[in-house]
């Protein structure tokens, strides 16, 4: 889970990085457009990355019968709603003008 940069622990260890100028520059700028300084912003795109590295790597063990069920659900088609027909109705976004 990504921690909110005011919830980081008050001590840091150092981490140094070598990274080519237009690199350097690519994130300056994109943590000028979030209101971040450059350490936030590597900082909390890091741990989203080796969050989701992590997560790619989770396995969920389930018994043959839950995992028959689950199966089974997304075998069977979507029931009519309301919701999902007005869905169906509507112009996708790329389509309106």
């Amino acid at each position: 889970m990504t921690r909110p940069t005011s919830e980081i622990p008050t001590k840091r260890e150092s981490l140094n990085l070598r990274v080519p100028p237009d690199v350097r520059a690519l994130i300056d700028q994109a943590a000028r457009a979030l209101g971040k300084n450059r350490t936030e912003f590597i900082l909390e795109a890091s741990c989203r990355a080796a969050e989701d590295a992590l997560l790619d790597r989770a396995l969920l063990r389930v018994d043959a019968d839950a995992f028959a069920a689950f199966q089974a659900r997304l075998d069977r088609p979507a029931a009519p709603n309301d919701r999902l027909r007005k869905t169906m109705q509507a112009p996708a976004p790329w389509d309106s003008e």
